[in-house]
């Protein structure tokens, strides 16, 4: 008695169809699984015999074997569960059809039946699509983040029986698409509006959501730094649907995603601490899963303290802000996640936060402002954009009641700053001033005579380096949009330089 079903595995955030064998013959009462499973696919065993028998099936006392093809990919989580188990219930004929290829099955089974969320569902749901199957069989929890893949039919089920009933039924209509949520601007209410004073800060918070640019804040404790980098999604603009599918997938992947969620409408804000590692900043595993910069795919990378950060593990973060991905190797494979992010750092300028301040006196010594300072290399800060001061602010300043800027209407005009860009490079598949390369920057950055002699002139005086170069002229470019102008102009580079000069 055999039956074959399909599934699907998940590497990086790609999918690959897996079809499930399962024989039941006469022989003594055994139950293999072949096909490279990992010990979470093995223990499935036990889920499987219990959920079977506690869902008022007969579990068979023959030699069941299970075999997960393709052989040469190793099999990872409990999504196999729910394929195995229907497998095989359609080799004894209580799921009719010994054959079920127009579905793609998936989900975690508990002792009593019941069926969990899995990972990973939205990029199956892309790839079930994109193979031409007409359906997916799936827990009712992952119903909504299916139902994002346009073109496929979505059953959702919260039972084994329910499964069973589900194939058996062929008048069974699909799952109505659950409602998606609405698109929040900011981070509990947070706005720009609260912030007072700061005007070169808020300004660089601008730029900086224009254009995709990377920005240092640097000050004393308690003057802001964390309270407007929260205030930072706030200003982007909300994301596109390819946007919002992709930020999805990595969310799904990695298990990030609430239960019952469908497609994510906020860009992620993500601040781990500082005595996170290098494997859950950039990603990795034996079994490949996105990290932090990933996570934070679209949105931004929040390092509060950055200094604090072990060294090597702020150099991981080199290549993800170049290239816009990370590749995590392995022996059997390679996975390829996204980490195109705003990353937004915060430092104290020394070591008890107090230099240059003009009310509290710093005890740190040279060297010992030196040491602390050298923890951010140059490399890594060639890729900040923007550097900003941020000083502690006076008490009148504090005390006073005009509020600041709201975040709608800075927002207005982050807004209207990325349509600019997304109108001049859709045909090169750019989005933001920050994505460019040197190659497209001689047709899309140019400078007026003025500009490129003030440029010039400053790559002297402050040893910019060639990437130094090419990012000024790239916030110039933003400086620009923002102000809605078709050149960028030597005012604009100068704006962009004081950003270099701290």
């Amino acid at each position: 008695m055999l039956a074959s079903l399909r599934t699907a595995a998940v590497f990086g955030i790609d999918a690959c169809p897996v079809h499930v064998e399962v024989d039941v013959s006469f022989g003594f009462p055994s139950f293999t699984m072949v096909g490279l499973p990992d010990a979470s696919v093995r223990e499935s065993r036990d889920r499987v015999r219990s959920a079977i028998k506690n869902s008022g099936f007969e579990f068979p006392a023959h030699r069941i074997t299970v075999n997960l093809a393709p052989a040469d990919v190793r099999k990872a989580g409990a999504s196999f569960d729910l394929p195995i188990a229907l497998g095989i219930l359609a080799a004894q004929g209580i799921v009719e059809r010994r054959e079920i290829a127009d579905l793609v099955l998936l989900g975690e089974l508990s002792l009593d039946g019941s069926v969990h969320p899995t990972r990973g569902v939205l990029p199956i749901a892309v790839a079930a699509r994109r193979d031409g199957v007409s359906g997916i069989l799936l827990p009712a929890l992952n119903a909504g983040e299916a139902a994002v893949v346009s073109g496929l039919d979505v059953f959702a089920v919260s039972s084994l029986a329910d499964a069973v009933r589900t194939l058996n039924d062929p008048t069974k209509q699909p799952s109505a698409p659950a409602p998606l949520p609405p698109a929040p601007r900011s981070i509990d209410g947070a706005d720009l509006a609260d912030v007072r004073g700061q005007l070169l800060a808020r300004r660089a918070l601008e730029i900086a959501s224009a254009g995709g640019h990377n920005l240092l804040l640097v000050g004393p404790p308690g003057a802001g730094k964390t309270m407007m980098a929260r205030r930072l999604p706030g200003i982007l603009p909300p994301l596109t649907f390819d946007e919002a599918l992709e930020v999805t997938a990595v969310h799904s992947v990695a298990g990030a995603l609430p239960r019952g969620a469908g497609l994510m409408t906020q860009r992620p804000f993500r601040a781990p601490h500082h005595t996170i590692s290098d494997v859950a900043l950039i990603g990795g595993g034996s079994q490949p899963r996105p990290g932090e910069v990933s996570l934070a795919h679209h949105g931004v990378l929040f390092l509060d303290e950055m200094l604090e950060f072990s060294r090597h593990v702020l150099e991981v973060l080199r290549q993800p802000l170049e290239e816009g991905r990370v590749t995590v190797a392995r022996a059997a494979r390679t996975a390829v996640f996204p980490a195109r992010f705003v990353l937004v750092g915060a430092m104290n300028p020394c070591p008890c936060g107090f230099a240059g301040d003009p009310v509290r006196e710093c005890r740190c010594t040279p060297q010992q402002v030196a040491r602390y300072r050298d923890r951010l290399s140059g490399p890594l800060r060639d890729r900040l954009d923007l550097t900003v001061e941020v000083p502690a602010l006076p008490a009148e300043a504090l005390a006073g009641t005009t509020r600041g800027e709201p975040s709608a209407e800075v927002g207005v005009r982050v807004v209207a700053a990325r349509e600019r860009q997304r109108a001049r490079y859709g045909a090169d598949g750019f989005r933001t001033n920050a994505e460019l390369t040197p190659a497209l920057m001689a047709k899309y950055c140019a400078l007026d005579r003025r500009g490129q002699k003030l440029l010039t002139a400053a790559v002297t005086r402050l040893a910019l380096s060639a990437r130094a170069y090419d990012r000024v002229r790239k916030v110039a470019r933003t400086i620009a949009d923002l102000a809605g102008d078709e050149s960028t102009s030597a005012d604009h580079l100068a704006e962009a330089l004081q950003f270099r000069m701290t």
